[in-house]
C-alpha cells in the first residue's frame, strides 16, 4: 500500500497534508553557515556537571576533569599567536620556560571513544565552558567545516576563524585524500593564529583514513593532523541504549501515515525516494531541510543501496538527531539498514553510530502513534 493510498480518507484529520522532504530544496547562504556554528539544540543546556561519568569507566570522570582545566586555560588566550599559554594548565604557573614548553605542546585536545559514550556532550560542554563570546568560539561536525570551507573558500575560511579562540570539531574524520589535505592545512593555518582546537572521533587521531583510503601515502598530513592534539580516550558504552541497540520494531505504513497527518509540521515521505532525493541536495543543507519539521515519518524502509547512498543517511541522522527529531517509520527495522559488507568496512563506525542515533529517534517517535 503506498502512502497516497494509505492518506485516502485521512484528510479529515488535519487541514493541510504533512509536510515532504523531497519538496524540499534549500539554499543556505554562507553567513547562514558560520552563524550556525555553535552546539545543536539537543546540546544547548549540556554542561560538564551534566555528563554523568559511569563510575566503571575512570576515564570519563579524567576526560570531564581535563576538559574542564583545558577550558579555564583558555581564558587569558588570544587569537594573535600569544594565546598558546593555558592549555592543559600550563599556563598556570609562571616562568618563561614553562611557557615555552607550553607553546611547544599540542595546541588541541582528542577525544576518541565509541558512539554513544557522550563525545558531544563533553564538546559541546567545553564550547559553553569556554570564557569567550560566541562569535569567538565555533563548533561544527567536519563534514560542517569542510562544506564551510567549499562555501566561502580556504583563505576566507582562515580568515573568519582566525578569530576564534577556539574550535570544537564534532565527528572529526578523514573519508577522502581531499580531505585529509585541506584539513591539514586549514588547521595548522588556524592554531599558528593562536586558535585552540578540540575534536571527537571514534578512531585515533594516527589512524585516521585506514580503511577508506591508501592513508600511507598521507601520513606526512595525518601525523601532522595529530601532532595538533592531545589524544583523550574515553571507554564506555553506548548510553543511548545500554545494552544492544536493538531498533524498535517498525509500524505499518497506515500507522505511520495516519500519525503524519495527526501530527502538525510532520514531514512524510517513501524512504527510497527520499534517498534519491538525498542524492539532490548537498549534504552541508540537509539541516535546513529539517527547518522547522516536528517529525520525520518514513514508509518503505529498505537496506541502502550502496555506500554514497548509506553515507548520504549517515549525515541526514546526524543532523536529526541534533535537532532531536523523532522519526516513525514502516518497512525494515534501523539495525537492518546496512548491508554485512557495510558494517565490516572502513565506514563501519559511521554506520553504527547512524544506527544508534536513529534508533533513539525511532524510541521518541513511540508516543506520535499511541496519542494518534
Amino acid at each position: 500500500m503506498s502512502s497516497s493510498t494509505a492518506a485516502s480518507g485521512l484528510s479529515s484529520l488535519t487541514t493541510t497534508a504533512p509536510l515532504s522532504l523531497c519538496a524540499r530544496e534549500p539554499h543556505v547562504p554562507a553567513d547562514r553557515l558560520v552563524a550556525e556554528m555553535v552546539p545543536p539544540p539537543r546540546f544547548d543546556a549540556v554542561r560538564f556537571a551534566t555528563y554523568i561519568p559511569d563510575p566503571k569507566q575512570p576515564s570519563q570522570t579524567q576526560a570531564v576533569e581535563v576538559l574542564d582545566d583545558f577550558a579555564a586555560g583558555l581564558g587569558g588566550a588570544s587569537a594573535t599567536g600569544s594565546g598558546r599559554r593555558g592549555l592543559f594548565g600550563f599556563g598556570r604557573s609562571k616562568g618563561k620556560a614553562r611557557d615555552r614548553a607550553a607553546g611547544a605542546g599540542p595546541r588541541g585536545v582528542y577525544l576518541d571513544g565509541g558512539y554513544g559514550v557522550g563525545k558531544t556532550h563533553l564538546l559541546a560542554s567545553l564550547w559553553h565552558a569556554t570564557p569567550a563570546e560566541p562569535t569567538r568560539k565555533a563548533f561544527g561536525t567536519f563534514v560542517e567545516l569542510t562544506n564551510l570551507v567549499g562555501a566561502l573558500g580556504f583563505q576566507k575560511t582562515v580568515e573568519t576563524l582566525s578569530g576564534h579562540r577556539l574550535l570544537c570539531i564534532d565527528e572529526f574524520e578523514l573519508d577522502d585524500p581531499g580531505d585529509t589535505v585541506l584539513v591539514s592545512t586549514l588547521l595548522g593555518r588556524l592554531v599558528d593564529a593562536g586558535v585552540a582546537l578540540a575534536a571527537t572521533s571514534n578512531t585515533l587521531p594516527g589512524k585516521l583514513g585506514e580503511g577508506r583510503f591508501a592513508a600511507t601515502d598521507f601520513l606526512r598530513e595525518i601525523q601532522g593532523l595529530s601532532a595538533h592534539f592531545r589524544a583523550l580516550r574515553i571507554d564506555g558504552e553506548d548510553y543511548r541504549h545500554r545494552g544492544l541497540p536493538e531498533a524498535p520494531a517498525p509500524y505499518s505504513e497506515e500507522q505511520v501515515t495516519k500519525a503524519a497527518y495527526a501530527t502538525e509540521n510532520a514531514s512524510l515521505d517513501d524512504f527510497p525516494h527520499l534517498l534519491d532525493h538525498l542524492a539532490k541536495v548537498h549534504p552541508s543543507r540537509y539541516g535546513a531541510l529539517t527547518d522547522g519539521l516536528t517529525a520525520v515519518c518514513l514508509t518503505d524502509v529498505r537496506p541502502v543501496p550502496d555506500q554514497s547512498t548509506a553515507l548520504r543517511l549517515v549525515v541526514l541522522a546526524d543532523r536529526l538527531y541534533d535537532r532531536e527529531v523523532p522519526v516513525l517509520a514502516s518497512g525494515m527495522p534501523f539495525d537492518r539498514l546496512f548491508s554485512e559488507e557495510m558494517l565490516n568496512g572502513g565506514y563501519r563506525k559511521k554506520y553504527f553510530r547512524a544506527i544508534s542515533r536513529l534508533t533513539a529517534l525511532a524510541r521518541d517517535a513511540k508516543g506520535l502513534v499511541e496519542t494518534h
